[in-house]
């Protein structure tokens, strides 16, 4: 009888189980992106220190400033991109879980 208990306490927190394990590798994945993301910016940063002295007129100066702003611009909507497929992703998966969670509880079909 304990076994039988067990296992069904066991079989009935696997949705849960399954549902950490989502939101689990979707943190760990947007972690992952958030950390390249800020790598990438700060070497674009890095980069524009260099080439700052180099700069021989305001041209060369907003011509720097453009290319710098233009990088970062894409560096962050890419991230963002990825975020939000990530995001996407995991819903898709957690709605799959609830659906197929509560097909289970439904009385069997005539």
């Amino acid at each position: 009888m304990f076994q039988d208990m067990s296992k069904t306490l066991t079989e009935s927190m696997e949705p849960f189980k399954d549902l950490v394990n989502i939101q689990t590798r979707m943190l760990e994945d947007i972690s992952r992106r958030q950390l390249e993301c800020t790598r990438a910016c700060i070497e674009a940063t890095m980069q524009q220190t260099r080439e700052l002295p180099k700069c021989q007129s305001p041209e060369d100066l907003m011509a720097l400033q453009r290319a710098y702003a233009a990088e970062l611009e894409e560096t962050l909507r890419n991230a963002g991109e990825q975020n939000i497929a990530a995001l996407n992703e995991a819903r898709e998966m957690i709605g799959k879980l609830t659906q197929d969670s509560f097909t289970a509880f439904a009385p069997p079909q005539k």
